[in-house]
C-alpha cells in the first residue's frame, strides 16, 4: 500500500467548477465539483477540502476529463486532460464560494 504524501491542499485542489450543474447539485445534494491535480488521491482530495475549508465530507467521486481536439485553419492541437472531483459533504455542511472574508 501507497504511503500518502503530506501534499498542501493547495497543490491538490487546482479551482472550484462553478458550472450550472455543480450549481445544481450543490442545492440540491450538498455536493460540489472541483478541477484537481492528475495525481491526486481520493484521500488526499478528501483532506484538502476539509481543511480549506472546514467541513466534513462524506463521499468523493473522480473523473478524467478527455481534452478536446482543436483547430485553428489548417493547425490541429489537442487540450490536455484533467481531473474532476466530485465532493458530497455531510448532513448540514455546506460550502459558500462567494462570501465575504
Amino acid at each position: 500500500m501507497k504511503k500518502p504524501t503530506d501534499r498542501h491542499p493547495g497543490d491538490v485542489l487546482r479551482r472550484p467548477l462553478l458550472t450550472e450543474k455543480g450549481t445544481t447539485l450543490g442545492e440540491r445534494e450538498a455536493s460540489y465539483l472541483f478541477e484537481v491535480a492528475m495525481s491526486a488521491t481520493k484521500p488526499e482530495i478528501k483532506r484538502a477540502v476539509e481543511h480549506l475549508f472546514q467541513v466534513r465530507v462524506e463521499r468523493v467521486g473522480t473523473q478524467i476529463v478527455r481534452g478536446k481536439y482543436k483547430r485553428v485553419g489548417r493547425n490541429v492541437g489537442k487540450r490536455p486532460n484533467w481531473k474532476k472531483a466530485i465532493v458530497r459533504l455531510s448532513e448540514g455542511e455546506k460550502i459558500d464560494f462567494f462570501a465575504a472574508s
